[in-house]
């Protein structure tokens, strides 16, 4: 009886957020671990499906960079990083879209289905979804007085629009949204976009509640080791120059602060390898991870 009594206790606690969240959009970005092991798979789309059944309305978009470095090796193409972003020539985009789109895509959507939900999957490209160009980063001078340089990407883009209405026809018809991060440039290429940015721009289009990034880490730390489970999006730019924040960390606090200016009422990054993570941060008072507030 007391594991009965326990059961019922947590659903009291999720009632208040279930009542402020109902037909509330929120964003979750999918990678890591958890689109790897089994039980986190299923796991996730329990989740799911769960917050849409309660009211929610959960859009997914989907990595998938460890999938595409299996192709890549197996084609003997070799994966370079810059700034936390892969260089993407013409071949690599054409495995990158293949890896993600034709199967990542269509595992996550079919695993939903297969568990009860009703999901769509689509790519960037489909409808003009995500609309992008060109990224253009500089060079971090290793001397100061050196001026930085302009780093070619490839076919690497950001985010100029995005274009809501297929995601709000599919919200009325309760289909799950699950979104590959390919984009569209004005001359009809497909353009790598890293997935927590599209969740980030996708987010603040759709004026989400909440902005959930799953990792394969705990959430942000300090330079000592320890997680924070707060940052005020004005720290983001200071720690990353600090370097306390590097690598692909840099893209995923940065997409967070982009998407609470853009209205987004909150963002989180928390550890993807906690069984039913969603469920853990939106439903429980402590939450895990970190938040980035306003």
């Amino acid at each position: 009886m007391q594991e009965e009594v326990a059961k019922a206790k947590v659903l009291i606690e999720a009632l208040p957020y279930i009542r402020e969240f109902s037909e509330k959009t929120v964003v979750i970005k999918y990678g890591g671990h958890a689109m790897v092991d089994e039980a986190l798979k299923k796991s996730f789309a329990l989740d799911v499906i769960l917050l849409k059944y309660i009211g929610l309305n959960p859009v997914i978009v989907h990595g998938g960079g460890p999938q595409i470095n299996l192709f890549l090796e197996k084609m003997q193409i070799t994966s370079n990083y810059i700034q936390g972003m892969r260089v993407t020539d013409g071949e690599t985009m054409d495995v990158v879209e293949m890896v993600l789109v034709g199967k990542v895509n269509k595992e996550i959507v079919g695993l939903i289905n297969h568990c009860g939900g009703k999901a769509v999957g689509l790519s960037g490209r489909d409808g003009d979804l995500v609309q992008a160009r060109k990224m253009k980063i500089m060079s971090k001078p290793e001397v100061e007085t050196a001026p930085p340089e302009l780093i070619d990407l490839g076919r690497v883009g950001e985010v100029t629009r995005v274009n809501s209405d297929i995601l709000q026809t599919l919200d009325a018809q309760d289909f799950i949204p699950v979104i590959a991060p390919v984009g569209v440039g004005e001359d009809g290429q497909a353009y790598n976009i890293n997935a927590d940015l599209v969740a980030g721009a996708i987010a603040a289009e759709l004026n989400a509640v909440k902005l959930i990034l799953l990792t394969d880490v705990e959430g942000v730390k300090d330079g000592q080791g320890e997680l924070l489970s707060s940052i005020a999006m004005e720290e983001i730019e200071q720690m990353i120059d600090d370097e306390v924040i590097q690598g692909g960390m840099i893209p995923k606090l940065r997409c967070c602060a982009s998407a609470i200016k853009g209205g987004v009422g909150k963002a989180h990054i928390i550890d993807g390898r906690q069984e039913h993570a969603l469920l853990l941060e939106i439903f429980t008072h402590k939450g895990i991870g970190t938040e980035i507030t306003g």
